[in-house]
């Protein structure tokens, strides 16, 4: 076993369930939108289709688990897709 696999604790990823999906997605289009750093925590410019195409997999996501989500998980997602939504507006505006 070498140093690189070994895990310590605090290095460990968060539990995956249905709100860490969501947000995961989120944090993906809000990186498109040029709102978020990437992964590799450079800045980029926004990237309109990349940021439609992922909030239009929330919109499947929403419409695919309707009556199938705790309330909870229910208005975490309308909630992400409502902000998205509105900066998605706002950033096409600022970039026409």
């Amino acid at each position: 076993m070498t140093d690189n696999d070994k895990t310590e604790p605090d290095s460990e990823l968060p539990r995956t369930d249905f709100s860490t999906f969501v947000l995961s997605l989120s944090h993906s289009a809000l990186v498109h939108l040029g709102d978020a750093p990437s992964p590799d925590g450079v800045a980029r410019t926004p990237n309109l289709v990349l940021a439609r195409q992922t909030i239009d997999l929330l919109e499947i996501l929403s419409e695919k688990t309707k009556g199938n989500l705790t309330g909870e998980e229910e208005r975490l997602l309308d909630h992400v897709l409502y902000e998205l939504r509105m900066r998605f507006v706002e950033v096409t505006k600022e970039n026409s």
